[in-house]
């Protein structure tokens, strides 16, 4: 094993552990309990000797770990970088033939799971496929026997830079999720460059609590701890309500975040003691330049919002100088460019008022696209989304973005979410944005869906501050009063809802929302979550709310009114005679 400053791989950060005996990995169980660098780096050796033992000889060497923020998570990373292997992340909200798809997709042969995710196997025909159950006697008895391994004594081969150690699904909003490959190489560049960015020491402790089957967990959390020598706390999943106390508790320094985590952060009641932790940056991604704002302001913690996906393919860098609301510009060496997706060209820059409100979307936003080097390192065994990444020598984001003047860039949303009413077309993100302003709101997702005739209309959900009510007067009123929202742009339907349904990963689950539509009923079961206070579990299918989702729809007047059983009769009606209705159920 490698001891430079500098690790190129994964299993070197790892090894590099061995003899210190410094705190490194802490976590809840029965009681808080720490570990030391140098056990950490003990437990990924005997899994890594284990997993060379159980592999059968003529596999990938590819296991699944289907676990929640357990300690056992990142000791399979470990063993799997040791060993020359790599980790499929199961995510366990996924049900049925769909999980059954994720572990035989990536040629799992092993399968790391515990007793809690047990029932969403039962069933399943996962042949080859050899379980390890963690907590049990029978996996204590596998491990006992190499409990003396060390780091780089059991491989299955020597790991070097372009050896896999990631299959990480992505989270697409359509189609069946596509793995990344992310090799040891990248995965430890990636590491240190954070590490330096965010000047991280042993002296750190970095908060784990977004889900460790994503990226971000793994790539902008655990692994700039591992090349800074920072401590892991672990949270076993994302809870709102406990995230102050976690972070008082470990001595938290850093934390990165995904879609609505930071929303749910500010749902939470304030606390006089908001501002008496020990937390200096959080790290992530959708947060929102409004809801940074707030949170600097009431938590005194400065949000780092960042761009980069699994895949490598693009990624911004945020200097000093970048304005408010903006990303940063294209690294060094990379040729980010803005392109109109229909044309192939790229899109003017963007035009704001005086208050730095985007005067031009419809023009300015199109899809990030890297001209130039790109770190992509391809989908496994699927050449059909490599290939749409990919086209035309470029890669391609899936993101919209636009550009300044300067060339600083903001994002805009996917292009899975961008719509197109009356021919023009137009981003959610931007859309969200203005929304986000009303004072009643806690959360907004905004998402197209199908116009009677032709193209899409403009829909929103809409989760209200705690005891806020729906007041249409004021909502239109305040939508008449924001000078960057277009004439196409205002909600045709609003849905009110409980609380935001969202992903694993706290991302908008705006499939459950479109499928949802105006229809009477709520977005789908089995991604609607706990209240924001605790946002942590998808709602069991079954156990849907007893009453719908108020639904209001804008008239011609510029007013909303219910969308009640009459008005819903005289649209589904509009459908029907344009042969659309089919469009409702996708």
């Amino acid at each position: 094993m490698r001891t430079s400053t500098a690790p190129e791989t994964v299993a070197e950060l790892i090894a590099r552990q061995w003899g210190d005996h410094r705190p490194g990995l802490m976590y809840e169980d029965t009681e808080r309990r720490v570990l030391t660098r140098h056990r950490t780096a003990q437990e990924s050796a005997a899994r890594a000797a284990l997993l060379v033992d159980l592999m059968p000889p003529e596999a990938e060497p590819h296991l699944g770990v289907l676990l929640d923020n357990t300690p056992e998570f990142p000791f399979w990373l470990g063993a799997a970088a040791l060993a020359r292997a790599a980790v499929a992340g199961i995510n366990p909200t996924r049900r049925g033939p769909e999980l059954a798809r994720d572990i035989l997709h990536t040629d799992c042969r092993l399968l790391v799971t515990e007793r809690a995710h047990l029932p969403l196997l039962r069933g399943l025909d996962l042949p080859g496929v050899r379980l390890l159950v963690t907590g049990t006697e029978e996996y204590e008895a596998l491990l006992a026997p190499y409990a003396a391994a060390k780091p780089g004594e059991a491989t299955l081969g020597t790991p070097g830079p372009a050896s896999r150690l990631l299959l990480y699904f992505t989270s697409g909003s359509t189609g069946a999720p596509k793995a990344a490959i992310c090799t040891q190489g990248r995965l430890a560049a990636a590491g240190s460059a954070l590490a330096r960015r965010f000047s991280v020491t042993p002296d750190d402790v970095h908060y784990v609590c977004m889900p460790l089957f994503h990226g971000n967990a793994v790539i902008a959390d655990w692994l700039p701890a591992l090349a800074g020598g920072a401590t892991v706390a672990l949270r076993r999943r994302f809870s709102a309500s406990a995230f102050l106390d976690d972070v008082r508790a470990y001595g938290a320094t850093y934390f990165t975040y995904v879609g609505r985590a930071v929303q749910y952060l500010l749902a939470t009641d304030p606390r006089p003691d908001d501002r008496e932790h020990t937390l200096r940056l959080g790290f992530g991604t959708e947060a929102g330049a409004v809801d940074a704002a707030r949170f600097a302001e009431r938590f005194g913690v400065r949000l780092v919002e960042g761009y980069g996906a699994t895949e490598g393919g693009a990624s911004v860098q945020r200097t000093p100088d970048t304005p408010p609301g903006a990303l940063g510009r294209a690294g060094a060496g990379d040729d980010l460019a803005v392109i109109d997706p229909e044309t192939g060209r790229a899109c003017p820059p963007a035009v704001f008022d005086g208050d730095g409100r985007l005067l031009n979307g419809g023009e300015a936003i199109g899809e990030l696209v890297n001209r130039g080097r790109s770190l992509f390192e391809g989908y496994w065994r699927n050449p059909g989304a490599e290939a749409a990444r990919t086209r035309d020598g470029w890669y391609w984001t899936g993101d919209l973005f636009f550009r300044d003047a300067a060339g600083f860039l903001y994002f805009a949303g996917r292009t899975d979410d961008r719509l197109r009413v009356d021919s023009e077309n137009l981003a959610a993100a931007v859309i969200e944005n203005i929304l986000a302003r009303w004072p009643r709101a806690a959360a907004v997702a905004v998402y197209a869906v199908p116009d009677e005739v032709a193209g899409d209309q403009v829909m929103a959900a809409l989760a209200l501050n705690e005891g806020a009510e729906f007041a249409p007067d004021a909502f239109a009123e305040f939508l008449a009063a924001q000078p960057d929202l277009g004439t196409k742009m205002p909600p045709r339907y609003v849905r009110v809802v409980p609380s935001m349904p969202v992903t694993a990963t706290n991302k908008v689950h705006r499939v459950a929302l479109r499928r949802a539509a105006f229809l009477p009923q709520p977005p789908s079961a089995a991604a609607a979550q706990a209240p924001p206070n605790d946002a942590a579990q998808p709602r069991p299918a079954g156990t849907a709310p007893a009453h719908p989702d108020p639904v209001w729809h804008r008239t011609p007047d510029g007013e909303y009114h219910p969308l009640d059983a009459v008005a819903l009769t005289a649209l589904l009606a509009k459908y029907e005679a344009q042969n659309r209705t089919h469009l409702l159920h996708p």
